[in-house]
């Protein structure tokens, strides 16, 4: 097993920076459909089941940020003067604060949509519209994450990329489900809730191969645009991921899914970093 991986890795290696955020983030696009086609079989999924994930979804993506993208730019920034060192803090704070923006922006979108959109097929494309923009920065970190391998540096690891797009693609089942079900809910047929339901993944492959094409082409933007990402990614996070998982109740489940997750994380850079 350790061997077939190895060699998967290496595969994955060789391959140019753009195509591996392509198959991460198509990965992430792929898990999405694959819970909004549980709209065929079911009618509801265990909230248990949905909130372990979120939790672990959460440990694994709070451990590849840190060892994908905001290591590296802070690797980045060693050996220099003191304003130079605090490009990754500079970056981390822009992705946060910008993600903040287009939160305030998304609540109020959707104030408008309940007090002046009245069809349903509005409604529904308010909801696919607000998830595809939460989506995008997913998207461009994982392409971010590829092309700091790629650009060879030393705090920069595959396996931990190849992590985060796991983490997001974890994430995004529940995500896919969940919009389905509303779109369900909503009197859409279970064809157009599906999808609608995985509409809003399509975002990160166009997303990540703008990330990676972009660190690859301009790296002197490099410490910049991996502490961005970490950033916009924490807030997703902190403000979707974390919180949806406690939110029925099941905080011990969720938070143990979530030490889960950060441990296999931790195996995961242990056994192929």
């Amino acid at each position: 097993m350790h061997t077939l991986i190895l060699n998967m890795l290496n595969f994955v290696q060789n391959l140019p920076p753009v195509m591996q955020a392509l198959i991460g983030t198509s990965f992430t696009w792929m898990t999405t459909a694959l819970g909004a086609t549980v709209i065929f079989t079911a009618k509801e999924v265990h909230r248990k089941i949905l909130d372990w994930m979120y939790g672990f979804a959460g440990g694994i993506m709070i451990a590849a940020i840190y060892w994908s993208l905001l290591q590296p730019a802070i690797e980045m920034s060693k050996g220099e003067d003191f304003l130079n060192r605090l490009k990754s803090t500079a970056g981390f704070l822009v992705g946060g604060i910008l993600l903040w923006g287009v939160d305030k922006i998304l609540k109020n979108l959707h104030i408008k949509e309940t007090e002046e959109i009245k069809t349903t097929w509005r409604r529904v494309i308010m909801l696919v519209f607000a998830v595809t923009l939460e989506n995008i920065p997913e998207g461009l970190s994982i392409g971010v994450a590829f092309g700091a391998v790629a650009a060879g540096l030393p705090s920069a690891a595959l396996p931990a990329a190849i992590a985060l797009s796991i983490g997001v693609g974890i994430q995004n089942f529940p995500e896919g489900l969940a919009i389905s079900m509303i779109l369900r809910r909503m009197g859409a047929s279970r064809l157009k809730s599906f999808w609608y339901g995985q509409l809003p993944g399509m975002a990160e492959p166009i997303a990540g191969v703008i990330g990676a094409e972009a660190v690859t082409i301009t790296q002197p933007i490099m410490p910049y645009a991996l502490a961005f990402a970490a950033g916009a990614m924490i807030f997703v996070l902190i403000k979707e991921v974390i919180p949806e998982s406690q939110r029925s109740g099941n905080t011990e489940l969720a938070t143990m899914g979530t030490i889960i997750g950060f441990a296999v994380m931790m195996i995961i850079d242990a056994v192929f970093g």
